[in-house]
């Protein structure tokens, strides 16, 4: 590549850069996204603001951007660039962010998050590759293709049932947060000239703290449209601009707003956000307990929206954290804030926590009769189930040596005035019947989360100790 380019000297992807492959991209002969990187890659040097500049890579043709720019890069889940463009231009504000999506990236399963981008408006410069089908994954119709276009997934042509094409930058223009969006194209040089131009004026409304720009490009893909190079450039200029008109969309100039200066990484900080405080909370556990598992605790809470699973599930990961040990809380929670199924999984670890999920846990919680049948089974033989016998009428079904314990939860929390705190009792008679961490580990979580509503902290401690009280004494129905 020449002096004075964003783009690596070789490009290590073909042949580990050497020979003339080290001078190629994968991209196929007529491809529109080698012109538009090397407009980018110029853009970026004149502007003298490709060493600080972060390139967010989509999921597509463009996979593979980062083998090319010598700047900084970050590969994004499929859809998900502008999020992540937010993510860079927040930590860092004084980056230069180039979120590089194509049609099915950023049009389909990526349409949220550059709708929710460009309303918020932080300035980030989006460059949009049309080319109005799939590429990558094998020629599928995208929202982008055009009526009667041929694609894997419309043999027949897109038709009235496909709907028609779907006008991003037309979309993007009324957002209040955008201020500038161009679609240009790369058919003829004074095309090319505009597509660069409008690459650099929405990279400069960020340099200087503007806004939001996207410059759309129409770009060629001969492979999937079955045309030759020069066939298909003539298909852009003749048919898709008719559809996708040329020009700037929408141009607005605000004066430059943004200058939140450099966020703060204080670890103190951030526990104060997290409502977790400066000062780490006292630990009474002497070991591991590794009468469960040696080094991985698996356990799953189950119930109906509304039950407390996730609650309970919290409380535990943060006690085995206030611990010393590593612990993750994975939720899944039905359609339904109340009456949905919802259940959680957690892990306690020795050391790491290498799979948040637990599909054969050791320790089962069920607050009502489906999650019980549902999961009961999939405990591990020598594990331990505890279920809400005030509301379940029948034992489960459990590998051998399972340890199947009734607790009348929600008769013990109806008894004490509060229905809510079921999930409290079950968190100690899991306490009692595992032996999992000492009492006061699980009364100081609990007393820390509730320490802005303070007048709870009795209720809930009476509701913890009941449900250990239930299961040393064997206390099934109340």
């Amino acid at each position: 590549m020449t002096t004075g380019s964003a783009f690596f000297e070789h490009f290590d992807r073909h042949s580990h850069g050497k020979g003339l492959k080290g001078a190629t991209t994968h991209y196929c002969p007529g491809c529109g996204h080698g012109l538009a990187h090397k407009y980018l890659a110029e853009a970026l040097v004149e502007l003298g603001v490709d060493d600080r500049t972060v390139m967010i890579s989509p999921v597509g043709c463009a996979v593979f951007l980062f083998y090319y720019f010598d700047t900084g890069n970050t590969q994004a889940a499929h859809g998900r660039a502008p999020a992540v463009a937010l993510g860079h231009k927040l930590a860092n504000p004084n980056s230069i962010v180039v979120s590089y999506q194509g049609d099915g990236d950023l049009a389909a399963i990526g349409l949220a998050e550059i709708l929710h981008a460009a309303q918020l408006g932080i300035p980030i410069s989006v460059i949009f590759i049309n080319n109005a089908i799939y590429g990558m994954t094998g020629g599928q119709m995208a929202p982008t293709t055009l009526m009667g276009q041929w694609s894997s997934t419309t043999p027949d042509g897109r038709g009235p049932m496909q709907g028609p094409p779907m006008r991003v930058s037309e979309l993007v223009a009324t957002l209040d947060g955008a201020i500038y969006v161009e679609r240009c194209a790369l058919f003829d040089q004074k095309q090319r000239k505009r597509a660069k131009n409008a690459i650099k004026k929405a990279l400069g409304l960020q340099i200087e703290g503007r806004g939001f720009g996207f410059v759309e490009i129409l770009s060629e893909c001969p492979t999937h449209w079955g045309l030759s190079s020069s066939q298909s450039e003539a298909h852009v200029r003749d048919v898709m601009t008719k559809v996708f008109p040329l020009g700037v969309v929408k141009d607005q100039t605000p004066e430059p707003w943004f200058s939140p200066g450099k966020p703060s990484f204080d670890a103190g900080q951030v526990l104060e956000v997290i409502d977790a405080g400066r000062e780490p909370p006292p630990r009474f556990a002497k070991n591991f307990p590794s009468h469960i598992d040696p080094v991985d605790i698996a356990i799953k809470l189950a119930g109906s929206g509304g039950d407390g699973a996730q609650t309970v599930a919290l409380l535990l990961t943060k006690a085995a954290i206030n611990e010393g040990f590593d612990a993750t809380h994975i939720p899944s929670y039905g359609p339904e804030s109340r009456g949905g199924t919802s259940y959680a999984d957690v892990h306690i670890a020795k050391d790491e926590v290498l799979s948040p999920a637990a599909p054969s846990p050791h320790v089962f919680v069920a607050f009502n009769a489906p999650s019980l049948d549902k999961f009961s089974e999939s405990v591990k033989p020598g594990g331990l189930v505890i279920y809400d016998s005030s509301v379940i009428t029948h034992e489960p079904k459990v590998a051998e040596g399972v340890r199947v314990i009734g607790v009348p939860a929600a008769a013990i929390a109806q008894s004490l005035g509060a229905v809510m705190v079921k999930n409290v009792v079950a968190l100690g008679a899991l306490m009692e019947a595992a032996q999992l961490m000492p009492e006061e580990t699980f009364l100081t979580a609990l007393r820390r989360s509730l320490k802005k509503k303070a007048n709870l902290v009795p209720l809930n401690e009476e509701a913890f100790r009941w449900g250990m009280r239930a299961v040393r004494e064997g206390i099934q129905k109340l």
